[in-house]
């Protein structure tokens, strides 16, 4: 392989992995719950409201079954509440992605747990639910009710994006 083409394999990998950030912690309060995976925190040390990628989970799409029910799930979980936020990286749509934390109950877990989100999977890897993803769907929790869910990824592969 060239150089040449080795640069640009390397360029495609970066741009398909998250983007390495200093680890920022802060807390903040809610303003907007997008989907069932991103919301927006406005700090309490002030300026404008962060979009933050909830680390380790996957949501459905909003357009996707289910979809709407996570969101929901979401809103109500942490809306206009004060939150703790850790960040981790940055994605390709320039969202921070941290964990995040109402009180001493984590967000990600929460959404795992109660059947609204999957656990992150990358490669072979089941991501950081995964435990909780399986006991959600052995008690056919929220998406886990009719059988028929289907990993956010597979819906974009099919579809595309909902926006």
């Amino acid at each position: 392989m060239n150089t040449r083409a080795l640069l640009i394999a390397l360029a495609a990998v970066a741009c398909a992995t998250p983007v390495a950030a200093s680890a920022a912690r802060y807390v903040g309060v809610v303003s907007h719950v997008t989907d069932g995976d991103t919301v927006w925190v406005r700090p309490t040390r002030g300026g404008p409201p962060q979009q933050i990628r909830i680390d380790g989970i996957d949501a459905p799409e909003i357009c996707q079954e289910f979809g709407a029910q996570s969101r929901d799930a979401l809103v109500s979980f942490v809306l206009h509440k004060r939150v703790t936020v850790v960040t981790r990286a940055e994605d390709n749509y320039h969202r921070n992605v941290a964990r995040i934390r109402v009180g001493r109950e984590d967000v990600g877990l929460w959404m795992v747990s109660h059947g609204y989100a999957w656990s992150y999977r990358f490669r072979n890897d089941p991501g950081p639910y995964a435990r909780q993803e399986t006991r959600a769907r052995t008690a056919r929790l929220g998406l886990w009710n009719t059988g028929q869910a289907e990993i956010p990824r597979d819906f974009r592969v099919r579809h595309g994006s909902c926006h």
